[in-house]
C-alpha cells in the first residue's frame, strides 16, 4: 500500500511524484510554520519542475477545501456522538481542530494536486539514467 511507485507513497512521504526520491517540500517538519510551506523549485533527483505553469497550485485550493470539509464533518460527528455537544457547542471544537490541522491540510493539498497530474516513472531516476 505504501510501496514506492504508488501515489500514497509520494503523498505521505513528501516525495517527488515522478521519481519518488527527491523531497517535495524543503522543510520536513510541518509545524515549523515559518518554513512549512516552502517548496523546492525542482526535484533534486529527476529535475521535475514542480511549478509546471504559473499559478499551478491554485487548483490545490479545491483539494484543501475537500480536506477541510472532511475534517470538520468528522469533528462534528465525534463532538455530537461521543461528547453529546449541541450544534452550536460543536463549533468550538471544529474551529480548534481546523486551526490545528491547517498546516497539514495545506501541505497535503499541494502534493495531492501535483500527484493528480504527474505519474511515477521508474526510468526518471538518476540512478537508472547513468546505466
Amino acid at each position: 500500500m505504501f510501496k514506492k511507485g504508488t501515489k500514497l507513497y509520494s503523498i505521505l512521504f513528501n516525495k517527488c511524484p515522478k521519481c519518488q526520491e527527491g523531497d517535495f517540500m524543503k522543510e520536513k517538519n510541518i509545524f515549523k510554520l515559518h518554513k512549512a510551506f516552502t517548496m523546492n523549485e525542482t526535484c533534486s533527483n529527476c529535475g521535475l519542475k514542480y511549478m509546471m505553469e504559473p499559478s499551478f497550485f491554485y487548483g490545490a485550493m479545491y483539494v484543501t477545501y475537500g480536506i477541510t470539509v472532511a475534517i470538520a464533518v468528522a469533528t462534528f460527528v465525534i463532538a455530537t456522538l461521543f461528547f453529546n455537544l449541541s450544534l452550536i457547542e460543536s463549533f468550538i471544537p471544529i474551529v480548534i481542530v481546523l486551526i490545528l490541522t491547517a498546516p497539514i491540510s495545506l501541505r497535503l493539498s499541494r502534493i495531492i494536486w501535483i500527484n493528480i497530474f504527474v505519474h511515477f516513472d521508474p526510468k526518471s531516476n538518476k540512478i537508472n539514467k547513468n546505466e
